[in-house]
């Protein structure tokens, strides 16, 4: 049972009580007390030693249970805390949490070990904490910022005891994973669950099949994920090293995120409110890992104390390769990181396998992941900054607070040492690229970055649904996000899934007449858009975005192939020049300002799933549909009881969007 981090054990070893005891009985039971020594024959030894035995049973038996009990504690570490040695796990997970603020993966891993269970226990509450210098209150797992790391192989179950002494209530994503025959699981309010409300406690639990790569987890309620609620999630191959094909000698998770001093839902609902026009918050900053360092004299209106902040260290032994796994873990920004003075190989992303291309600069949306590979073969000098700038010229106003650059260091050092310290005294010389930064929001150019393992996409789709995407104003001056014709409203305490389920069991024909296309008659289309498509088909998704500003566009529960990206109106004529032998995977990809995104899908996973911007302020602000897939499958399912009790909870809204009826009627 892992309790809230990773393969370690939540006791921290034997207690140095029983280790003192057993070694004062050890050194008190020495032969050749009782007797002179001498030249001893086997019978001689036979008979001492039944004598010995029968004299200090008693005391050879305590030692003999002291050692069984350093074996078993030594064993449950060793396997990974496969069982608590407390009685308590939600204590063991948080004593553990403690000890754990390290996001480098094990060079020992076993990827060949048979699937197994892997059990976390977090808590999560709201804490004053200074991340960059400035106290704000956050959302935390386990009292730890970034969330614990989950490692599993392909294959293993993760279960994960979510225990909310929150203030508001709350759920978890588990973003990029399939949940193929756990739609339930997927943790998206409104969708396929009821939050969990403060004080409640719930249990996630799913196999990982089909999948492996980077990916991670975060709230799903509101916009808490800015507050701190997210960590990453790692699955490994037991064909990893042979489909990444740049060889490595460590692997480690390096998230990057845009960062608030204000509490998300304080900007959330400024952000909302009349004549805003879709003029998202800007940042006040940005972190690496939870980390950076701000001047708190430039910060005098603000609660600071930079003594306890720091940047990002990463130790990289010299003359060797080294996997950074980076993951844009943030709310709106996009990034664009560098190492200074170093090339690097693309070589994943969102969890699919590329061949190496080689770049100096990456840019990465919210939602995306990607690995690189670095050598560390310069000789200038032993350390460097690790940059990621935000693209600034896509934020609709000016934050005098904003510092749009954080940085980390990357050292390069022969020892074995955590990446939570052992910076030398000399800040990083390095120099930066000379050549300037992006300035247009948009992906990486997904033409060159080619999948490692060859998956054509299929020759033609069997439907095509077209979803303009853009900001409109309507009642009340409110700026709402919109597919089409509707902005997305979710019902926290009737989920889409809970109802469909319902309605198919009573043979209502508001979900079983619609067999393909969008239902107009299960849901209400102006705040629930649904598309449902029975069987297994191929879709292509035209999305064409009519808004100024960069959309990453995530698909829970699938990977679709990026057939193309455009500029201005889409041009149909495209199917004339696609390649499909073997276009790019992935869960989030970008359509940027007044352009088109064309994706194709097999309709193969059962449930329902979301497909939204990634940027939070977008998502709330209703820019998300849903598809029904395999409606005859999803039909027939019985949720979980503990599912369907959460929605009876008292405390469902806290936390939720607010509702635009808080300003009905309002002038001003």
């Amino acid at each position: 049972m892992e309790s809230g981090l990773d393969d370690s054990s939540p006791s921290g070893g034997e207690p140095d009580w029983q280790v003192e005891q057993a070694q004062a009985l050890l050194a008190g039971s020495s032969y050749g007390n009782d007797e002179q020594e001498k030249p001893l024959g086997r019978e001689s030894i036979t008979k001492s030693a039944s004598r010995y035995f029968r004299q200090h049973r008693s005391k050879i038996a305590v030692i003999l249970s002291l050692l069984l009990v350093l074996a078993t504690t030594t064993l449950v570490w060793w396997i990974g805390s496969e069982a608590p040695v407390t009685s308590n796990p939600w204590q063991a997970a948080l004593d553990a949490a403690e000890r754990q603020h390290d996001y480098t993966l094990d060079r020992y891993w076993d990827f060949d070990a048979p699937p197994r269970r892997r059990e976390y226990w977090w808590t999560i509450k709201n804490i004053e904490l200074n991340p960059d210098g400035v106290y704000k209150s956050m959302v935390v797992i386990n009292g730890q910022f970034p969330g614990p790391m989950i490692k599993c192989n392909e294959g293993d179950t993760i279960v994960v005891n979510v225990r909310n002494e929150g203030v508001n209530a709350t759920s978890i994503h588990w973003h990029g994973i399939y949940q193929n025959g756990t739609n339930w699981m997927d943790g998206t309010v409104g969708i396929t669950q009821c939050p969990i409300a403060p004080g409640g406690i719930f249990t996630y639990e799913f196999k990982i099949n089909g999948q492996s790569g980077t990916y991670w987890y975060h709230a799903h309620q509101g916009t808490q994920v800015a507050d701190g609620l997210y960590g990453p999630l790692i699955v490994h191959s037991r064909l990893e090293h042979h489909s990444q094909k740049v060889h490595y000698d460590s692997d480690r998770v390096v998230m990057v995120q845009d960062y608030y001093h204000d509490p998300s839902g304080a900007l959330l609902v400024k952000y909302l409110e009349p004549d805003r026009e879709n003029a998202e918050p800007v940042p006040d900053g940005a972190l690496i890992n939870g980390k950076n360092l701000r001047d708190c004299d430039a910060l005098p209106h603000r609660r600071c104390d930079s003594t306890t902040a720091g940047l990002a260290i990463f130790n990289l032994a010299p003359n060797k390769n080294h996997r950074l796994r980076f993951i844009n873990t943030g709310s709106f920004a996009e990034f664009q990181i560098q190492v200074d003075e170093h090339e690097f190989a693309v070589t994943e992303v969102d969890g699919t396998d590329v061949k190496p291309v080689y770049y100096h600069r990456l840019n990465i949306n919210p939602g995306q992941r990607y690995s690189i590979v670095l050598s560390t073969n310069r000789i200038t000098t032993g350390s460097f900054w690790l940059r990621a700038r935000m693209i600034t010229d896509c934020f609709a106003e000016q934050n005098a607070d904003l510092i749009p650059e954080v940085r980390a260091i990357v050292q390069y050092s022969q020892e074995e040492l955590r990446d939570t310290g052992g910076l030398s005294h000399q800040l990083p010389s390095s120099l930066d690229w000379s050549d300037s930064i992006e300035q247009v929001c948009k992906d990486m150019n997904t033409t060159e970055l080619i999948p490692a393992m060859i998956a054509a996409a299929p020759e033609k789709a069997d439907a095509i649904y077209y979803l303009w995407g853009n900001f409109q104003i309507g009642a009340w001056r409110l700026s709402r996000g919109f597919f089409n014709d509707s902005s997305w409203k979710p019902d926290v305490r009737s989920p889409t899934l809970s109802r469909f389920i319902r309605a198919y069991e009573a043979g209502n024909e508001s979900f079983t007449s619609t067999r393909n296309g969008l239902n107009e008659v299960g849901s209400n289309v102006n705040r629930e858009m649904v598309v449902q498509i029975d069987g297994i088909q191929t879709i292509d998704i035209v999305i064409q975005n009519f808004d100024d500003g960069n959309h990453p566009m995530h698909l829970h529960g699938y990977k679709y192939f990026v057939l193309a990206q455009g500029h201005g109106y889409y041009p149909w004529d495209t199917y004339s020049s696609l390649d499909l032998s073997n276009p790019l995977r992935r869960d989030t990809a970008s359509v940027q300002a007044y352009s088109w995104l064309l994706i194709r899908l097999v309709t193969d996973n059962p449930g329902m799933w979301a497909l939204h911007c990634h940027i939070s302020w977008h998502t709330e602000a209703g820019m998300l549909m849903q598809f029904l897939t395999r409606p005859d499958i999803v039909g027939k399912w019985s949720l979980p009881t503990a599912q369907t009790n959460m929605c009876e909870a008292e405390g469902l809204e806290k936390g939720m969007t607010p509702s635009d009826e808080m300003w009905s009627g309002n002038p001003g």
